[in-house]
């Protein structure tokens, strides 16, 4: 029954040839049932706990992996301080991908709250950004609503993360790790979920009772390379800086039920990083920075050996501008950095500091210094002439020669007329030359099931699947653009109605 619309009869259910989609037996219940244990979870378990209801969280994750793209991201979360001026930047940062006007206030009220209700479970929010600094689009009407906030004395390092993780820890909130949900059960007449069948990664299967609601809170699809290419325009692949646990698995469980999609082809990407066999997600390499200055000479190209970009750019969460729009940034697969001696010599490709970032909070890989381990480990390749290098990672040696003899002239000219680089206007002057392949990378997706402004999952006509809610980057409100902090703040304004809704549900049995 959704106690919210009063539409489905109370019945009480028992497994008969009648109700084939009851299982034999339950082996857990709740009120609600949350699927992922990472920021937008958090929020919603926290919400639903506080507001009397018996909460289960299901997450995919072993405990050490916990935490979704939350834990290592930047720990940042939006707070605007005018909700009319919120309105009007999200409706901006949509552009002509619109979202519904009822969801779109709705955003701009929770999202306005976010730092009391921070506050009203023990938290301690710290501005990091304040207007005009943090403001990603400020070009757009609205945008000086943006504040910026984490959690504690400090940013990044998952304080945030944390202090939500202790929230859900002290009260007590079950919480299954290692335990997937893989599909929604159904009422086949009413529609109405009634819990949720999960695969431990030891013993049998469980089926999960909610005796109210199912929330789903776990991430986007961007670890799952089929989705990517047929999601994701012009990426034949691509590697994630976040989670390696988001799979797309609540988009594929809500289609199972009748769910609508959005956002579908909407990423926090694409960057350039190193992808590895031996670790699951990307390094994002110092030369790479746009903040960073090193000496050597250092260039990327395209599969055509010729660069295709200004490789210092600072991207809008991977969208640059171009001929009056904001598009993803041109990742010609395969690409490769290449760079010289000095540059190979002045410090380790990779700052390791475990700020933020998969690789650096979870992994903790430890660079080398020297960058030596790693050209032994064939993550950097290394020949005498740009023509053995270029032979070596299957490139055309006249083309590679061409691409660099160029990119020396910009530099000694002083401008790159090309792409309009200005930091390291460095040559590539010494051999030996180096290369490392490097790989479309991202954030995150910001699609899934389309949600209403009630966090109710939709099916296409419009009408909501009773009983089932999403939260956060699993088919998050933004359509086209992006403000930085903007997925945490989602994830705590949507977590907390999603939870309000769900609790208000009358039980099914």
């Amino acid at each position: 029954m959704n106690g919210l619309d009063m539409k489905y009869p109370s019945t009480r259910m028992e497994p008969t040839a009648q109700q084939p989609w009851l299982p034999t037996q339950w082996d857990k219940e709740a009120d609600i049932v949350v699927v992922g244990f990472g920021g937008a979870g958090a929020a919603a378990a926290v919400t639903a706990h506080d507001a009397g209801a018996k909460v289960l969280i299901l997450e995919k994750a072993p405990e050490a992996e916990a935490g979704g793209n939350t834990r290592v991201s930047g720990q940042g979360w939006l707070c605007v301080d005018d909700v009319e001026n919120a309105v009007t930047l999200l409706n901006a940062l949509s552009g002509d991908f619109k979202v519904p006007q009822a969801m779109v206030r709705v955003w701009a009220e929770e999202v306005a709250g976010n730092n009391d209700w921070v506050r009203s479970i023990g938290g301690d929010p710290r501005e990091h950004n304040h207007p005009p600094a943090g403001i990603e689009f400020p070009e757009l009407p609205g945008s000086e609503c943006v504040h910026k906030y984490h959690h504690g004395a400090v940013l990044g390092y998952s304080k945030t993360w944390e202090f939500l993780e202790q929230s859900v820890k002290s009260r007590g909130i079950e919480v299954l790790y290692e335990t997937p949900g893989i599909a929604l059960i159904q009422n086949g007449i009413t529609k109405e979920i009634l819990g949720i069948a999960a695969t431990p990664r030891v013993g049998a299967p469980i089926h999960v009772k909610a005796r109210k609601a199912v929330i789903l809170t776990c991430g986007g699809f961007e670890n799952n390379q089929d989705m990517i290419r047929d999601y994701l325009p012009s990426l034949p692949y691509c590697y994630t800086t976040g989670s390696p646990w988001n799979e797309g698995d609540g988009v594929k469980m809500s289609q199972a039920v009748g769910a609508d999609l959005w956002h579908m082809n909407n990423y926090a990407g694409p960057s350039m990083g190193l992808k590895v066999p031996e670790y699951r997600t990307t390094f994002s390499l110092a030369p790479l920075n746009y903040k960073l200055e090193q000496p050597g000479g250092m260039i990327c190209v395209g599969p055509d050996a010729s660069r295709f970009c200004d490789e210092k750019l600072r991207t809008r969460h991977g969208k640059i501008r171009r001929h009056g729009q904001w598009l993803p940034m041109a990742v010609p697969c395969p690409m490769f950095m290449i760079f010289d001696h000095e540059l190979f010599g002045a410090g380790p490709l990779y700052d390791k500091s475990p700020s933020m970032g998969w690789s650096r909070i979870v992994d903790c890989y430890d660079w080398s210094e020297d960058n030596l381990a790693e050209l032994g480990r064939g993550w950097i390749r290394r020949a005498s002439t740009l023509q053995g290098l270029a032979m070596d990672i299957g490139l055309s040696p006249l083309d590679l020669e061409a691409a660099v003899v160029r990119w020396n002239a910009h530099c000694a000219a002083g401008s790159d007329p090309d792409f309009g680089r200005s930091l390291m206007l460095a040559p590539l002057a010494k051999g030996p030359f180096y290369a490392v392949e490097l790989v479309p990378s991202m954030l995150n997706t910001q699609g899934g099931p389309r949600r209403n402004e009630k966090a109710q999952i939709v099916q296409p006509d419009g009408t909501p699947i009773p009983r089932l809610y999403s939260a956060g980057e699993l088919g998050s409100i933004y359509s086209y653009l992006y403000q930085g902090t903007g997925n945490i703040g989602e994830c705590l304004a949507f977590g907390r109605v999603a939870a309000n809704r769900a609790v208000a549900e009358m039980p099914w049995d």
